[in-house]
């Protein structure tokens, strides 16, 4: 088992910024790719973006694409999830996630958190 705490989540207004953090307790951390996710009720959980074992290659969601950005401390054992020019459409529950491999990607994820509220006011 992977427990996985985020944090950083808030209210914010349209064209804001956010700062999420994930801390994972686990000490095989730096073998594994990490992700963001997130949902809304009532609809699927969204692929946001995702980050290799040593922050290599990062991948996005066109979504999200140039106005977010994921990074990683491994020696902390966190990811983190940079969202500026923020949009009431980006308003969720955003979860981090541990992939099974080292590789960015979209699937292949095994834990995620329990989320943490970013709500985007307009």
């Amino acid at each position: 088992q992977v427990q996985l705490l985020e944090s950083g989540g808030g209210l914010v207004q349209a064209g804001g910024s956010l700062r999420l953090s994930c801390v994972a307790f686990r000490r095989t951390f730096t073998a594994h790719g990490m992700g963001w996710f997130r949902q809304v009720p009532g609809k699927e959980r969204e692929f946001v973006a995702a980050i290799s074992w040593n922050g290599d290659n990062p991948y996005y969601a066109d979504s999200v694409k140039g106005r977010f950005n994921i990074s990683r401390d491994n020696a902390k054992n966190m990811v983190y999830l940079q969202m500026s020019s923020l949009k009431p459409e980006d308003t969720a529950l955003y979860s981090c996630a541990w992939n099974r491999y080292a590789l960015a990607s979209m699937t292949s994820y095994d834990y995620w958190g329990q989320g943490t509220q970013v709500t985007v006011s307009s």
